[in-house]
C-alpha cells in the first residue's frame, strides 16, 4: 500500500500512524481491468473505495440509453461514501477507464472508526459537503456556461489531479475517449470537438491520443470563467 496516496483521502487525513496503520488493516484490496465495471447504478453496495492506482469514472444513464459522466477519480480520491451513510441502490455506474487498484472499507468497519474517531467522521462529512458543492457547480454551468466554456473548465480540472508539466506545457494524460470526455462536459461528441479544435487552433493547447498539452493556461482559465 502507498502510504503517501492513502494520506491523501479525507479517511486518514488527521490520523496519526497507529490509529493510520490500524485502519489500513481493515481495508481490503480491488483489482479492475480497463473497461471493467465495479457496480452499476441501482445495485445494492455498502462499501467506500479509494483509488490506489489508475483513473476509475463515475456517470449514469439516463432513461433513452443515453450517458453522463459525473466524474473522473485518480489515485487518493475515494467513492462510494454516500451508501454507508444512506444505504441504498447506487446512484452511479464506476468503470475503469484504466486499470486500476483501490482499496475498500465496508460499513461496519466504518461505523466503529466513526464511534472512536470523530475526526474521521468530520472528514467525511466534510467530503460530502465538496462533492455537494461540485455537483452544484455542475449545474450551474449547464445553465450558465456555453459548451467552450464547460470543456475549458473540464480541462482545467483534469489538469489539477493528471497534469504534469512539462517545458512545452502541461500535459494533461486523462485517458478519455473523445465520446467520454463530452459525456464529462455534459455536450454532444461534435460540439466539444468543435471547441477543442477552435483551442488548438488559436493555440491554446494540443491534441493528443487521450490527452492534451495545456500550452496557454492562462487563455483557457480565461475561457473557463
Amino acid at each position: 500500500m502507498d502510504d503517501d496516496v492513502l494520506r491523501q483521502t479525507p479517511l486518514f487525513s488527521g490520523l496519526d500512524d497507529d490509529a493510520a496503520a490500524s485502519l489500513r488493516s481493515s481495508l481490503s484490496e480491488n483489482r479492475l481491468r480497463r473497461g471493467e465495471i465495479l457496480f452499476r447504478e441501482g445495485d445494492s453496495g455498502d462499501r467506500l473505495y479509494v483509488v490506489m492506482a489508475g483513473k476509475i469514472k463515475l456517470g449514469r444513464s439516463s432513461p433513452d440509453g443515453r450517458e453522463n459522466l459525473m466524474a473522473v477519480l485518480g489515485p487518493g480520491q475515494m467513492f462510494g461514501e454516500l451508501s454507508l451513510f444512506d444505504p441504498g441502490p447506487r446512484s452511479l455506474t464506476a468503470t475503469a477507464v484504466t486499470d486500476v487498484t483501490m482499496l475498500s472499507l465496508g460499513h461496519a468497519a466504518l461505523l466503529s472508526w466513526l464511534t472512536g474517531h470523530p475526526d474521521v467522521a468530520r472528514n467525511l462529512l466534510g467530503q460530502l459537503a465538496s462533492r455537494l458543492r461540485r455537483t452544484n457547480d455542475v449545474v450551474a454551468d449547464l445553465v450558465f456556461s456555453d459548451v467552450p466554456g464547460r470543456v475549458a473548465k473540464a480541462l482545467l480540472d483534469l489538469a489539477s489531479r493528471f497534469g504534469r508539466q512539462a517545458d512545452d506545457g502541461l500535459h494533461v494524460h486523462h485517458d478519455l475517449t473523445q465520446e467520454e470526455l463530452a459525456q464529462l462536459v455534459g455536450a454532444s461528441r461534435e460540439t466539444v470537438n468543435k471547441a477543442l479544435a477552435d483551442f488548438a487552433n488559436r493555440g491554446w493547447l494540443r491534441l493528443e491520443p487521450r490527452s492534451v498539452v495545456l500550452v496557454d493556461v492562462e487563455r483557457i482559465q480565461r475561457r473557463a470563467r
